[in-house]
């Protein structure tokens, strides 16, 4: 078995993305740059193509893919621009010949990044970079893995294939709605289907998925020297947070975050408008709905309280008599799946190539795998290099060190080995 290692060709190009700005719409904001990510693609397909992989796809997605329920409001109203699709294209890479599910395994990547300008550099050990971590460092040493895989089993692109989603829409909220979930239902799928993403080089075989909920009062100003003679949403906003907060703390549905609040910021008027928002992660979706469901009850408990508290305070008195009629409950992200754990042949195939698993008792997170749950014939895994948290992957001074990504190249073609071997053993090749 050969060890895979980056080149310094490989140096190249990942200095080569990194400097290529990627960060789509829904992370810069309006007005921003358009984001390179078609340049970044072609970029990586020619380094690909070296490794003998060719491009099967590479265009923007169907606007239609976005006029479903479970589509977060933000990239609906995003999409609003036709340019905001056009300038994220998704790319497919295949190694091989087109191959059934059963013989064709599936690498995931995403070359669009979080916002954030982040100096390039490498100093032989370790690269900077918004995406270094997160995710093109990952993106590149996948190809030196496929490249070592090849290289120590013919076949590897020739009994087996291997496609190579390169795809936008990771980022910003999007859940993948317009980059992975489009190929995934297209077919273009394996049998084994890893998400690179940091995972410290363990495997994860689930992942949550969050819903966004907003509260919204709208109710009516006022000026300062006559705060009761309108709706205070300050008051009423900042009362439902720690409302909120303490009722869903412990739900065992998932995990609520408390986030913004906005309601104004001039120090002479009463606001009667604003919006408190909660994003809530969960690990299975009988769970989501539980925990959606919390939250709706939470909320019509809050406002009685409040009502209750504030009746008898003047300058709150038509808030708390008006709190139900003007506060409501939509929500902005809803109803996507969940990917909720390993099927026996996964498990045994990482443990053949010597891939430990993520702690049993240790919480996971989001990614694009989500759209892996319930695909027939097809296990799914998130396994990369380095650690998010750790690797400052959406904060200031993002890196990785290049021993972690010649570790993941190295993991990514032990599994292509063993994912080779063990299509060979079930067709009762020698």
């Amino acid at each position: 078995m050969s060890t895979a290692r980056l080149t310094p060709a490989d140096h190249r190009l990942l200095l080569r993305l990194l400097e290529l700005p990627t960060a789509g719409p829904l992370e810069t904001g309006p007005g921003a740059p358009p984001p390179r990510l078609r340049q970044a693609q072609r970029t990586y397909a020619e380094a690909a193509a070296e490794a003998g992989c060719v491009v099967v796809h590479h265009g923007a997605p169907d606007p239609a893919e976005l006029e479903r329920p479970e589509v977060p409001e933000a990239v609906r109203r995003a999409a609003a621009d036709p340019a905001f699709l056009a300038d994220q294209p998704s790319l497919v890479l295949r190694l091989g010949p087109p191959l059934p599910r059963a013989a064709t395994a599936m690498f995931n990547v995403h070359l669009d990044t979080v916002a954030g300008d982040e100096p390039v550099s490498f100093d032989g050990t370790r690269f900077h970079g918004r995406g270094a971590a997160d995710a093109k460092g990952p993106a590149v040493a996948l190809l030196a893995g496929l490249r070592a895989a090849r290289a120590a089993d013919p076949a590897v692109g020739t009994e087996v294939g291997v496609l190579v989603q390169a795809v936008a829409g990771e980022e910003g909220g999007a859940m993948g709605v317009f980059g992975t979930r489009p190929l995934v239902e297209r077919g273009l799928v394996g049998r084994l289907n890893v998400f690179c993403e940091p995972t410290g080089l363990r495997y994860l075989p689930r992942c949550t998925a969050a819903m966004t909920a907003r509260v919204r009062v709208r109710g009516r100003d006022s000026i300062d020297d006559r705060p009761g003679e309108g709706h205070n949403a300050t008051v009423l906003l900042g009362f439902l947070a720690q409302y909120l907060a303490e009722e869903l703390a412990h739900h065992p549905g998932g995990t609520v975050c408390v986030a913004g609040l906005h309601t104004g910021t001039l120090h002479n008027r009463v606001y009667g408008r604003g919006d408190l928002l909660l994003n809530l992660a969960y690990a299975s979706s009988a769970a989501g709905r539980r925990l959606g469901a919390a939250v709706e009850a939470a909320l019509d408990s809050g406002l009685a309280e409040f009502s209750r508290r504030f009746a008898a305070a003047p300058p709150f008195a038509l808030t708390a008599a008006d709190a139900r009629a003007i506060t409501r409950l939509d929500w902005l992200k809803r109803g996507l799946p969940t990917l909720d754990g390993p099927d026996p042949w996964l498990r045994d195939l990482m443990e053949r190539a010597g891939v430990e698993p993520w702690p049993a008792d240790a919480r996971g997170f989001t990614c694009d795998a989500i759209w892996m749950a319930g695909v027939p014939g097809a296990a799914a895994a998130v396994l990369g290099p380095g650690d998010l948290a750790a690797n400052n992957a959406h904060a200031q001074g993002e890196f990785a060190d290049l021993a972690d990504l010649d570790a993941f190249a190295d993991t990514v073609a032990r599994l292509l080995l063993a994912f080779a071997d063990d299509h060979r053993q079930r067709n009762g090749a020698s």
